[in-house]
């Protein structure tokens, strides 16, 4: 079997005569750029506030600093960077205000998801997402935080798909995309990052029991208060920086 990067090049004698070749959609250079800075953002190594260097960036991410000009755009779209005129980006801060509101939406959504799921997963999803559970238990024995939220959220996304709901799942991924980082750095915190675990071992439990309303009353919860450990650790931070400066 051909790899994907292989098809990509193949000549177009190895077509069949009469038929185009299917064209692969490649991602553009601003949308891996986009890729790399979210990430980047997400993770907290471009911190709330700073100012963005393009040729340092450009640099890094090794993008010239018109696709680099264009990934900010998708960015500013997401709210994580701000466009000033006559001034360079800076990223986003955190707005402490809209997490209540944030994660309230976000957890109505998924606990609608989990209801829907427990009913219509089939049993290969379930596998699937048990065998995501114990990849992400591994993550959080060995400390490996960045490996841990990737599965984390894969496993939420898997969730909405399961549920077989488009718009449910369309507006699922626009309100993640503004939550992403606000997740990360709750995570950070020691006890919710244990608690995470906890939480999502009996999420599955109650999928795969088949029970709508435990799965979508534990996830509702679950993701509620992930924005609350997040606006307990904004509020220590200030506290913090007060003290300081005082």
């Amino acid at each position: 079997m051909k790899s994907s990067g292989e098809a990509s090049v193949q000549q177009k004698s190895e077509a069949p005569r009469g038929r185009k070749s299917p064209k692969l959609k490649r991602m553009g250079l601003h949308e891996r750029a986009a890729a790399r800075m979210r990430a980047m953002i997400i993770r907290g190594e471009l911190p709330p506030g700073s100012q963005t260097q393009e040729t340092k960036l450009s640099k890094s991410l090794g993008v010239s600093r018109t696709p680099l000009r264009e990934a900010m755009k998708v960015l500013a779209a997401e709210g994580l960077i701000e466009l000033r005129p006559n001034r360079s980006p800076r990223i986003a801060d955190i707005a402490v205000d809209s997490i209540s509101e944030l994660f309230e939406a976000l957890a109505g959504i998924e606990r609608l998801a989990a209801e829907l799921a427990a009913e219509r997963a089939t049993d290969r999803d379930l596998a699937r997402l048990r065998t995501l559970q114990t990849r992400m238990e591994g993550h959080h024995r060995n400390g490996k935080l960045d490996d841990y939220f990737a599965i984390n959220g894969e496993i939420h996304s898997m969730i909405v798909r399961m549920a077989r709901n488009t718009p449910l799942r369309e507006a699922h991924e626009t309100l993640i995309s503004r939550a992403e980082r606000a997740r990360y750095l709750a995570l950070g915190a020691d006890r919710r990052w244990s608690n995470s675990v906890d939480e999502h071992a009996d999420i599955l439990a109650a999928l795969e029991a088949r029970d709508g309303a435990a799965a979508g009353r534990l996830l509702g919860a679950h993701v509620r208060r992930t924005g609350t450990a997040l606006l307990e650790i904004l509020a220590t931070s200030t506290l913090n920086r007060t003290a300081a400066w005082q």
